[in-house]
């Protein structure tokens, strides 16, 4: 370009070449690959679908979520030009790409009748490359050994410091201090790299229409502009995706012999696929979700999903909520039970059969009501829902066991009962001891006066023994 004669714009290559930029840089980025993209883009997206719900814990359990100002704010406008979702997908974009996170709380002061308290209104994403931590150990600031947070803002140029308490810092599990995080693309620089250049390499080969290098063999002597020449005018007619299936015309006496290299030679797809997985792997994201299923199946992916949430998300969400219940809610609220959790459920939705056998389970077994079954399918409460409902066989959980204890309580009596009979009298003078004498009396009762009987039975036998003195006499 003849800057004294010519115009360029800022995007003409011309012009990048002058002041040193190449425009093949881009292609150099990690984020050209499409396996670091795709890794990216599910820990993103994964992360921006999971709502914000505000609990409280009480002395009966766990409260229906909350909404006041600081839960609208984080699941409805973190600010007036994002939402929720573009928000947190922001989030988790930075903190995976360059290793760290960080959100600005803007707050304000609110008076009150005695003291006051700043309230969060909004919230800002700091890019990540314009943040540098500063550890303040000579007490310059305010306090010595605190951390601060120096924004530098690419569209003034002013730099900005904030305190540790204003901004929700985010990072990557391959911390080595606690503080700072390192990025995957720095951990896996070669092989990031090594992806990039095999990507290259196809696209080069599909641009020159699937053509290998070749020797051209030409007999006599040709000075360095001869064979220049003769390179160029043979690339005209037989290089790039144009000239493909073109008839190349060969001169007398000379001879162009291509160079046979295969791609199944150099086993150029298994390195390629292999490269994918180590970088998957250092995500913590599975096969099947970068569309690799030659070790797994559709009809497993329910069980690599839940495998993903259990061994991948769970250290992200845990760090996500514990951050944010430190920085956003106020000591007061903290005492009072509030604490901010992601709805993970979102990622274990399983088919509407196995669904409603779920909540079915739930509602028989007294769970929960059939209100609540009927929220987590966005239907309408009924009335009388909210009444938790068992089979009329089951008994409570304080009387479970009643009826084995009355059957232990009889078989003590029968065997009480076994070991003092009635009919027999109690020596020890037990319990039948009145019953005995009252037995006994009315025995002596019934027995025969055996007095009067014998002076009966003596009278007879005198009138017998006069009766017959007399009919002797006679």
């Amino acid at each position: 370009m003849n800057i004294e004669t010519d115009t360029a714009t800022l995007n003409d290559e011309s012009f990048l070449e002058w002041v040193g930029i190449k425009r093949d840089s881009e292609s150099k980025k990690p984020t050209s690959d499409v396996t670091y993209f795709t890794c990216l883009k599910m820990m993103s997206e994964t992360v921006a679908k999971m709502p914000w719900k505000l609990y409280q814990k009480t002395n009966k359990g766990i409260s229906e979520p909350i909404d006041n100002d600081i839960a609208r704010l984080m699941k409805q406008r973190p600010n007036p030009f994002m939402t929720p979702t573009t928000f947190w997908n922001a989030v988790e974009m930075n903190r995976n790409h360059y290793g760290n996170a960080y959100v600005y709380v803007r707050r304000k002061f609110k008076r009150k009748k005695y003291g006051g308290e700043y309230k969060a209104l909004d919230m800002w994403i700091m890019p990540s490359d314009r943040v540098q931590i500063i550890v303040d150990d000579k007490g310059i600031f305010a306090g010595k050994g605190k951390i601060w947070y120096l924004y530098s803002d690419e569209y003034s140029g002013e730099q900005y410091i904030f305190r540790t308490e204003d901004v929700l810092h985010f990072k990557t599990s391959h911390c080595l201090n606690g503080i700072v995080g390192l990025p995957v693309q720095y951990i896996l620089k070669q092989t990031v790299e090594g992806v990039i250049e095999s990507q290259r390499f196809l696209n080069s080969l599909y641009k020159n229409g699937l053509t290998a290098k070749a020797v051209l063999e030409y007999t006599g002597e040709l000075n360095e502009d001869a064979v220049t020449k003769l390179r160029q005018t043979f690339e005209r007619f037989g290089a790039g995706s144009q000239n493909t299936g073109k008839i190349l015309p060969v001169p007398l006496g000379m001879k162009l012999t291509p160079l046979d290299i295969k791609l199944t030679d150099s086993q150029f797809i298994e390195l390629k696929k292999y490269s994918a997985l180590q970088i998957a792997a250092a995500f913590g994201i599975k096969p099947n979700q970068i569309n690799d299923y030659e070790k797994s199946s559709y009809s497993n992916s329910e069980m690599q999903q839940l495998s993903f949430y259990v061994d991948t998300m769970l250290f992200v969400l845990k760090q996500y909520e514990e951050e944010v219940n430190y920085k956003l809610l106020s000591d007061d609220e903290t005492e009072d039970g509030l604490y901010f959790k992601m709805n993970e459920k979102v990622l274990l939705r399983t088919d509407s059969k196995t669904q409603m056998e779920i909540l079915k389970e739930g509602i028989n077994n007294g769970i929960e009501t059939v209100n609540e079954a009927r929220r987590k399918l966005d239907l309408m409460d009924m009335e009388g829902g909210d009444t938790l409902i068992v089979n009329g066989t089951y008994v409570p959980l304080t009387k479970v066991g009643a009826a084995y204890d009355k059957a232990e309580e009889q078989d003590t009596e029968e065997n009480s009962d076994s070991d003092n009979p009635i009919n027999e009298p109690n020596t020890e003078g037990g319990e039948n001891t009145d019953q005995d004498e009252q037995e006994q009396e009315t025995a002596e009762t019934n027995e025969p006066d055996t007095d009067q009987e014998g002076g009966e039975d003596d009278g007879e036998e005198n009138e017998l023994h006069k009766k017959k003195s007399n009919e002797k006499n006679d």
